[in-house]
């Protein structure tokens, strides 16, 4: 067992992944025989990530704020602190903060054998975006 009390590193989001600026910081990486990955991920106001698939899917756990989230050929839903999603493997979808909140989330998910996280895609666009409800 490791307990960490250190205070968590924060990095600004790589710009190729997300569009706006966002935050990750590191709550587990995989280790020995485990594959599983955890960030909190934080974003600023209009802030979300591109387009993107993992290969053995994705759990996002609303911890602060609003957001939004869309898989492809699916309506762009509203989430809220409390909210889970899961993302099926293989899935392109992509998620981020409300036009006018902050939104912090837990990302989870599986690395693959071959070290695979994630494959990138499109930018998603402002049309595509703003698509969504509003976020009362």
């Amino acid at each position: 067992m490791h307990v960490s009390r250190l205070p968590p590193i924060s990095a600004a989001a790589p710009p190729q992944w997300v569009v706006g600026a966002a935050w990750v910081e590191e709550v587990a990486a995989p280790e020995g025989p485990s594959r599983v990955r955890v960030d909190s991920v934080h974003f600023a106001p209009g802030a979300r990530t591109v387009w993107h698939r993992h290969p053995l899917g994705q759990v996002l756990h609303v911890t602060q704020g609003a957001g939004l989230v869309q898989c492809r050929g699916g309506a762009v839903e509203s989430i809220r602190v409390g909210d889970s999603v899961r993302i099926a493997p293989g899935e392109w979808h992509w998620h981020g903060a409300a036009p006018t909140t902050f939104m912090t989330h837990l990302a989870i998910q599986e690395v693959a054998g071959d070290g695979t996280e994630a494959e990138r895609g499109a930018t998603v666009t402002d049309t595509e975006y703003l698509a969504g409800p509003p976020i009362v």
